[in-house]
């Protein structure tokens, strides 16, 4: 498995990339959202934590067509985290577009 949006953590020499694969293949197998979140929330920090859930939420207002100053406004993020939000979402194959369509997919089967 490859992952080319890894590319600038592994030059860097901060990303070990067979325990990273090891993580995602975990994830991906789990299925079981209260297992993952109890994980997550022994893995990261509670800031690392209040990060990551601040750019899901995020992303989750851009795909859904909220302006980058209301984000701004109602999440207390900065202009420059909400702009690399929304160029994520606009790159072709994007991840996090493909992430919230698998999640909007699932949610309307329940």
């Amino acid at each position: 498995m490859t992952f080319k949006y890894i590319t600038i953590m592994e030059e860097s020499g901060k990303l070990n990339e067979s325990a990273f694969r090891e993580m995602c293949e975990a994830l991906s197998e789990a299925g079981d959202p209260q297992l993952i979140g109890d994980f997550l929330a022994c893995l990261l920090t509670p800031t690392e934590l209040a990060e990551v859930s601040s750019r899901w939420a995020l992303v989750r207002e851009i795909n859904a067509g909220t302006t980058q100053r209301e984000i701004a406004r109602s999440m207390g993020l900065s202009l420059c985290k909400i702009t690399r939000g929304s160029r994520e979402l606009k790159k072709e194959n994007s991840p996090f577009r493909r992430m919230i369509e698998i999640y909007i997919e699932n949610a309307a089967k329940k």
